[in-house]
């Protein structure tokens, strides 16, 4: 039988629009929730208007409802895919990967796979757009699914944020705690560890020294392979459109992204987010 491949991502991935469109990627969305309303994450409220409405409104998160999940997998039948790849954000940080799986499990007539990426953002993003570029050129499921799973051992992810109290309130903290190193101006430099979860890489003072180890990182680790980076931020444009000017040229570089962070991830870190993510090619 021929196979016909649909993919599923979340809103989490910040994969930026035009590729959704283009490889008409199937999006679930998480929910930011304020006392008065709940929105869905990307569709009716945008990542400036949470940060605009901190700190005197922070609101909380949550996963796509089940129902939305049941829906989309719906849609996907009835436009006749016969398989299914699922690439969502890291089970460590949310628990969309297991409402998926949930869902999945009781679907006989089409193949699915559901990947945690171990990762989040832009990190979970190029997974997601690998594997709906090689489904465009013609890959086997089982191929496209290979391909992406070598390809999540090669992510690198690295951010820095202005305060901790977002991640603190969120729950989020996890092993990047250190109020000592908040009060001796340390920024620490957060990556995600193997299973999916937030830790302190390293550390810079102050918020200057921090964007340049952000740089550095980028340098350091590519400096032999060809590469391709995504640089986000969570209302910090003009610091995001900085750094990809450091960074355009390096003589390695096969393909940049920029990319705003989600509502629902900013949320948790707070106005001030600036990341890099990259992988070998």
């Amino acid at each position: 039988m021929q196979e016909k491949i649909a993919l599923l991502c979340d809103s989490m991935c910040d994969l930026p629009r035009g590729f959704i469109e283009k490889f008409n990627i199937k999006v679930i969305s998480a929910r930011v929730i304020y006392p008065q309303q709940e929105y869905i994450d990307r569709v009716d409220i945008q990542p400036e208007e949470v940060y605009a409405r901190m700190p005197q409104e922070i609101p909380t998160t949550s996963m796509p409802p089940l129902q939305e999940i049941k829906e989309i997998f719906e849609k996907i039948r009835s436009e006749g895919f016969t398989h299914v790849l699922a690439v969502h954000i890291s089970s460590g940080l949310s628990g969309t990967s297991q409402a998926v799986k949930l869902i999945a499990k009781d679907i006989k007539d089409m193949k699915v796979e559901v990947i945690d990426t171990k990762t989040l953002s832009m990190g979970t993003g190029w997974l997601v757009l690998d594997a709906a570029r090689n489904i465009a050129n013609g890959w086997s499921f089982e191929k496209t699914l290979e391909n992406l799973k070598k390809l999540q051992n090669k992510m690198h992810l690295y951010y820095v944020i202005e305060t901790l109290e977002y991640l603190r309130r969120g729950g989020r903290i996890g092993l990047v705690a250190s109020m000592l190193g908040e009060f001796l101006h340390l920024k620490p430099i957060i990556s995600v560890n193997l299973e999916g979860k937030y830790f302190t890489f390293c550390k810079a003072k102050g918020r200057k020294k921090s964007i340049e180890k952000l740089i550095e990182l980028v340098e350091q680790s590519t400096k032999d392979k060809p590469f391709n980076l995504a640089i986000l931020h969570g209302g910090a444009k003009a610091e995001c459109e900085a750094i990809l000017e450091r960074l355009r040229n390096l003589p390695n570089l096969k393909e940049v992204i920029t990319s705003d962070i989600s509502p629902a991830l900013g949320v948790h870190t707070g106005p001030g987010l600036l990341g890099v993510c990259f992988h070998e090619v």
